[in-house]
């Protein structure tokens, strides 16, 4: 496999007996196949670190701007987007394979953003609480006032036609 950003040659490093794909000698950049990055995401998983010390070649300047193809599926353009709440952070994630790709650096600031998985979440709920959380109100009250008025209804059907006259509650037989 070649690097998505440089072109090197990627190296495999095994962490945590899990093998991830390395721009030693290049970019510094790393590979991580569908759901990898979860097992080396948070500072208290130790089992990371080897991945945060990948020797880079200072000389190689990596354009930001330009699509990369995925390294595993070859042909396929990678989508770039926000990796957490903070937005500090972009990955390119292929969307066949599900692998992600992080440049020189970007897996340290990630470690070092939330302490947990916990925390993460919590995070992403205040963000979408703040950006949608009025609209979210909205719709909740809309809601609750639809469930009322449905609840009316049913309470005044109830009244023109007894349960006993509904098909199949009768013991003696159907209409």
């Amino acid at each position: 496999m070649h690097c998505p950003a440089c072109g090197n040659e990627l190296k495999q490093m095994v962490a945590d007996e899990i093998t991830v794909e390395v721009c030693e000698g290049g970019c510094g950049g790393l590979w991580f196949d569908h759901f990898e990055i979860q097992r080396f995401d948070e500072p208290c998983e130790q089992n990371g670190t080897i991945l945060l010390e990948i020797a880079r070649d200072p000389s190689i300047q990596v354009d930001h701007t330009k699509r990369r193809l995925c390294p595993k599926c070859r042909d396929i353009v990678m989508m770039r987007h926000f990796y957490s709440p903070k937005r500090e952070i972009e990955v390119d994630e292929c969307p066949k394979c599900g692998g992600l790709w992080l440049d020189a650096g970007e897996l340290a600031t990630l470690r070092d953003q939330y302490p947990s998985e916990a925390a993460r979440h919590e995070a992403a709920e205040e963000y979408i609480n703040e950006i949608l959380g009025q609209r979210l109100d909205e719709i909740r009250a809309q809601s609750d006032g639809a469930l009322a008025k449905a609840r009316r209804i049913a309470r005044m059907l109830r009244l023109i036609c007894p349960s006993y006259y509904i098909p199949g509650k009768q013991p003696w037989g159907a209409f």
